[in-house]
C-alpha cells in the first residue's frame, strides 16, 4: 500500500490520563490527521507488557516480575491448546474476533472507547489511524522462564510469544479497517536499543529479522502498514533490512546517530517507505519545557539538510514523513504531556507551511 503522510501527526502509544474521554480528546485534538488509540497507563492492564501478554499459557507474576513456567503442571496441555487456535485461525477455520488473541475487556477499553469515537466523531481531516502492539523482541526479553531466563532463549516458548503477538496485530488491523483509511501498525521496541550488549551477544540480526517479520507478516496480510518504534540508538540496519514500512527513532536526541545511515535512509524512502521523526521531546522535562515550535521546527529542518541527496528534497522527503513525540508521554505529568501534544502539532504546522512558501 502507497502512503502519503505528509508531516502527518500521531502519537506514540501512552499518555498518563486516568479519564478515557479526556485522553480521547486531546488525541483528536492534536491527531486529526493520523489518530492513535492511547495507552492509559495508570490502568496496569494497559501498560506495554502486561496489555498483550494476557494470553499466554504458563504465565504468571511473582514479585512483579512476569514469569511463563514451562515447567508447570498444566503448561504442555495449555501449550498444545495455544497451537490448536492459532492454527485454526490461520486455515481459516476459526474467527480471529472470537478467540484469545483479542484485548480482554479491562486491556481492551481505552482501543474499543476508541473505536467508538471514530464512528461517531471521526476527524474530517484522517487520512490513516494508528495502532502499537509490544514488539516481539521487547516481549521476548520483558519476561522470564521459571529459572529466570528470558523467554528469548527458549525456542518453543519464543515461537509462541511471537505468534501470539502476530494474531493480536492482525486483529488489531482488521478492527482498525473498519474505519476506512490506511491502518499503520506500530511495534514498540525499546529493547532494540540494548541489541549488540553483553546482556544480547549471542543474537544475530537474522534472529531480530525473523521475529519481526514474522509479526509484520500478519499484519500486512491483513492490509495494514508496519511501524517499528525505538526511543533510543540502535543498529537501524534492523529495521532498514526488514519488512517494516515505518521508521520511527527518537530526532530530538539521536539523529547523529541516525545521520550514518544515510545512503539506507535513502534507499528506504525511494522505495515508497516512511520515517516518522521524533523530534517532541519526551524524556526530559527541561527540554520539554524549553521547546519552541521555532526551535523545533529549525531542528527538523536543519536535520533533514543532511540528508537530502538529488533525489531527496525537502518536499520530498516531507511527503514520506510523519511527525511524532520521541516517545510515549505516560511517564509525564499531564500538563507535560498536553504540552508534548501541543508542540507536535504545531511543529508540524509550521514545518508544512515552512516549506509551502
Amino acid at each position: 500500500m502507497k502512503f502519503s503522510p505528509k508531516g502527518a501527526t500521531t502519537l506514540i502509544g501512552s499518555l498518563p490520563h486516568a479519564d478515557r474521554k479526556l485522553a480521547l480528546d486531546l488525541v483528536f485534538k492534536y491527531c486529526p490527521e493520523i489518530p492513535s488509540w492511547p495507552q492509559l497507563v495508570k490502568y496496569k492492564p494497559e501498560q506495554m507488557i502486561p496489555q498483550f501478554c494476557q494470553n499466554l499459557p504458563g504465565l504468571k507474576e511473582i514479585n512483579g516480575t512476569l514469569v511463563i513456567d514451562t515447567q508447570g503442571p498444566n503448561f504442555e496441555e495449555e501449550f498444545l491448546a495455544f497451537f490448536e487456535e492459532y492454527l485454526m485461525i490461520t486455515e481459516g477455520e476459526k474467527p480471529l474476533d472470537n478467540s484469545r488473541f483479542v484485548l480482554s475487556e479491562e486491556s481492551g477499553k481505552t482501543f474499543r472507547a476508541f473505536l467508538d469515537r471514530l464512528k461517531n466523531q471521526r476527524p474530517p481531516s484522517m487520512i490513516a489511524v494508528k495502532g502499537q502492539i509490544t514488539g516481539p523482541f521487547t516481549m521476548l526479553t520483558s519476561i522470564v522462564d521459571q529459572n529466570k531466563r528470558y523467554i528469548l532463549y527458549d525456542d518453543r516458548a519464543s515461537d509462541m510469544v511471537v505468534k501470539s503477538l502476530s494474531l493480536q496485530a492482525r486483529w488489531q488491523t482488521e478492527t482498525l479497517s473498519e474505519a476506512g483509511v490506511p491502518v499503520i501498525i506500530f511495534l514498540d521496541e525499546p529493547a532494540l536499543s540494548g541489541f549488540g550488549s553483553s546482556a544480547f551477544i549471542s543474537v544475530s540480526a537474522s534472529r531480530i529479522h525473523k521475529i519481526i517479520n514474522e509479526v509484520a507478516g500478519q499484519i500486512h496480510q491483513a492490509g495494514g502498514l508496519v511501524g517499528t518504534h525505538v526511543c533510543a540508538n540502535t543498529d537501524w540496519n534492523l529495521i532498514f533490512d526488514s519488512d517494516v514500512d515505518v521508521l520511527n527513532f527518537d530526532a530530538y536526541g539521536y539523529f547523529d546517530r541516525f545521520a550514518l545511515y544515510k545512503e539506507k535512509f535513502h534507499s528506504f524512502l525511494e522505495s515508497d517507505k516512511i520515517v516518522a521523526w521524533g523530534i517532541v521531546p519526551t524524556m526530559n522535562p527541561g527540554d520539554i519545557e524549553s521547546a519552541t515550535v521555532k526551535s523545533l521546527k529549525k531542528m527538523w529542518i536543519d536535520e533533514v539538510k543532511n540528508l537530502m541527496n538529488s533525489k531527496l528534497n525537502f518536499g520530498n522527503i516531507l511527503s514520506h514523513s510523519i511527525i511524532t513525540p520521541s516517545c510515549g508521554c505516560g511517564s509525564l505529568s499531564e500538563e507535560l504531556a498536553e504540552k508534548v501534544l501541543e508542540l507536535n502539532l504545531e511543529v508540524s504546522e509550521a514545518i508544512k507551511k515552512e516549506l509551502e512558501t
